[in-house]
């Protein structure tokens, strides 16, 4: 995969004790590469970082992303070629009821992290993560394109916006060492081993294991719902082209299904049931605001990177299902680690059947 490029290499990953984050890493040391990951301690109770084991398996840094001391020491001491930024706060809720810490996060920890990476020699690329949720939503029926304007009507969307606006401000500025920059914008992500607060698969999975009743919040909005593995393969295509000195690959890049393929919150969780096994008791109600559509322009990454998604909708809640079900049967770490490591293979092998050219 990804010609061996990642296999030696050394990659920093932050956020590495987050959902994301976590698949990441273990991704990356499948890959053969020397992972360091930096990162405040696991954001929830259970988490994919502890069930997997991944205190042990690569070079674990406990620390803030504000800390611009501990962070400015890793970069020296592991000397990464490429970076991948995931750490950040990533609720709307708590941007809601703590704006100051969401902006504090995730602007300004990410103007340390590029900081951190252009002054070390080292690096050669870095790929920071923000969100789908970084564009003025509109509403339109049509994808978001990476050229459309930046926004938001919530602290969290706005706070991923002034990250977007900080990564471009890099990207532009004189530089040392050739350091290439690109910011990565996915959608709705799913998959086995998130437990983050008001967070739709989570909340259904403890539901279902539990026999309790699911309350959704607008079963009608419609979000580009994918599964995890699918954004990470293009974050770890577009971070070996930066690595490698492909110019083109700097810029933000949009990584999700096609606009025709979103889907409902409703439909999601018909899916999801049915590859669980049960029928729930469903109920709604109203909290927050939020937009009801929001899908992305996937083209540029489709015609420049030649990414595009692997799995559909039904076959991300098949095994976004059976890791969660597994997880709730009281498996022990071995079984999760190699379950996660099954839904590897099979998610590349159905990349391989699908033509991508990284697989």
């Amino acid at each position: 995969m990804y010609d061996d490029f990642y296999r030696g290499r050394r990659v920093l990953v932050t956020g590495h004790t987050g959902f994301k984050g976590a698949w990441l890493a273990l991704w990356l040391r499948r890959l053969g590469a020397e992972v360091t990951g930096y990162a405040d301690r696991p954001p929830t109770t259970p988490n994919l970082f502890d069930a997997a084991g991944l205190a042990g398996a690569l070079d674990h840094v406990e620390g803030r992303i504000e800390d611009r001391a501990l962070l400015a020491e890793t970069f020296a001491r592991c000397r990464p070629e490429v970076v991948f930024h995931l750490a950040g706060q990533a609720l709307v809720s708590v941007g809601h009821e703590s704006p100051h810490e969401t902006f504090l996060t995730n602007v300004q920890g990410t103007v340390n992290v590029l900081q951190a990476a252009c002054d070390t020699a080292s690096v050669r690329g870095v790929v920071s993560i923000t969100s789908d949720k970084c564009y003025e939503n509109r509403e339109w029926i049509w994808g978001y394109r990476e050229i459309d304007a930046l926004g938001g009507d919530d602290a969290y969307s706005l706070s991923k916006a002034g990250a977007e606006l900080a990564i471009r401000a890099y990207q532009l500025a004189p530089k040392a060492h050739p350091t290439l920059i690109a910011s990565a914008r996915a959608g709705n992500v799913v998959g086995g081993g998130d437990w983050a607060l008001d967070r739709l698969v989570p909340d259904a999975t403890q539901a279902f294991a539990d026999g309790r009743t699911l309350t959704l919040r607008r079963p009608q909005a419609r979000r580009p719902w994918q599964h995890v593995l699918d954004p990470l393969s293009g974050y770890l295509l577009l971070g070996a082209r930066l690595a490698a000195g492909d110019r083109e690959a700097q810029g933000a890049w949009n990584f999700g299904p096609s606009p025709a393929a979103a889907a409902t919150v409703a439909e999601v969780i018909d899916l999801l049931a049915s590859a669980w096994g049960t029928q729930p008791q469903i109920t709604t109600e109203e909290s927050y605001a939020e937009n009801q559509l929001l899908r992305l322009d996937t083209e540029k990454a489709r015609q420049h990177l030649g990414w595009s998604v692997s799995l559909d909708l039904e076959q991300t809640m098949a095994l976004t299902a059976q890791w969660y079900k597994r997880f709730y049967e009281h498996a022990d770490q071995d079984a999760i680690v190699a379950l996660t490591h099954d839904q590897m293979d099979t998610f590349t092998a159905t990349a391989q059947q699908r033509g991508m050219t990284w697989a």
